[in-house]
């Protein structure tokens, strides 16, 4: 370890996992021919093709290779008392991005760009997000999302669902990575820490390594605009613009990570109270905790369901967004009209 730094033993994903990823994949889960698409698509030849791949086009970290990242690895593993440590490489790419593969074998690529453009404890933050990814289960469905999004498979035409029906896939796909990613964010800053790290990373990812170029302070200003500010018509277009990206833009992220710490769920866990895993039902990487897995499984989707339209409904009451908010005034107003038009309705008939 090059310094102190509090340790999480037996920590259970569930500590940091946002409750959008929940919702997020329980309306996945209930979109039909998703079963139909992993059984075709993803398997342990898969599996075994995409490590082959990284093994004959990027370099293994290990003691003797990248070994300065080979440190912040067992570290970031350290701290978050990693059980299974998956393989971690390195690949000579231009963009600023990593990326956890695999189902019951994932393994972290980390693009040879990070290196270049962040810091050590930066780039400690980027490997623990990954490692979150690992720990929290999101390996099936994520590397379903990668073969749909990267690969040319000629196996998509003899799956029988129609195009309609895989596009509504993908995009759900889509829509729940969006907010993985918000999950493994918290996972980051567990390991540096230091929540001025985790901000100044994602205003890396906007705007390159030129740090003193930049100014947190004024890129929190940029990030509230962005969520709060604008008209209808902005509203409609921050929507549309998300729905091709895997990933939330850096602004969101930003956000998002800044209510956690304000809400003192960060302390709370750095002060020890966290969940433990030894509480989650036994599950591989590719499970996540929040899957159904009770012996009542019907009713435990249905509390999914019910929890992740909760969720969606929070987030639209609590938006400060003009398209958000009228959509939500209009809901509601519509909601109130039908009840009134309901009891009067029902007087009529009691008369």
């Amino acid at each position: 370890m090059r310094h102190s730094k509090v340790r999480f033993p037996n920590i259970s994903s569930r500590a940091w996992e946002h409750p959008a990823d929940r919702a997020a994949l329980s309306a996945l889960q209930s979109l039909p021919g998703l079963d139909v698409l992993l059984q075709k698509m993803v398997g342990v030849t898969v599996e075994r093709s995409l490590r082959l791949i990284a093994l004959s086009s990027s370099v293994r970290v290990s003691e003797r290779q990248f070994p300065k990242v080979n440190t912040l690895f067992r570290e970031a593993c350290h701290i978050l008392d990693v059980k299974k440590i998956p393989e971690l490489y390195v690949s000579a790419s231009p963009f600023v991005n990593a990326r956890a593969i695999g189902m019951d074998n994932p393994f972290i690529i980390l693009n040879s760009s990070l290196l270049d453009t962040l810091s050590e404890e930066e780039l400690l933050a980027v490997i623990a997000h990954e490692l979150g990814h690992c720990m929290s289960g999101h390996m099936l469905y994520s590397t379903l999302l990668i073969l749909l999004t990267h690969f040319s498979m000629p196996i998509l035409s003899s799956i029988p669902l129609g195009a309609a029906a895989l596009s509504a896939i993908r995009i759900a796909l889509m829509e729940w990575y969006r907010k993985s990613e918000l999950s493994c964010d918290r996972a980051g800053l567990l390991v540096v820490q230091d929540p001025d790290i985790c901000y100044t990373l994602e205003m890396k990812l906007a705007g390159g390594n030129r740090i003193s170029e930049m100014n947190i302070n004024e890129f929190f200003v940029q990030a509230y605009e962005y969520e709060s500010g604008g008209t209808m018509v902005d509203g409609i277009h921050k929507m549309l613009n998300l729905l091709g990206r895997t990933h939330p833009f850096p602004v969101l992220r930003l956000v998002e990570l800044k209510k956690w710490v304000d809400s003192g769920e960060y302390a709370r866990i750095l002060n020890g109270g966290f969940a433990q895993a030894d509480n989650d039902a036994p599950r591989p990487y590719n499970a996540p905790h929040y899957a159904t897995q009770d012996d009542n499984k019907e009713e435990s989707v249905a509390d999914n369901m019910r929890a992740a339209a909760q969720k969606y409904r929070e987030e639209f009451m609590n938006s400060s967004d003009p398209f958000v908010s009228t959509v939500t005034d209009i809901a509601n107003s519509a909601a109130e009209t039908a009840k009134i038009f309901a009891e009067n309705l029902k007087k009529k008939s009691a008369k």
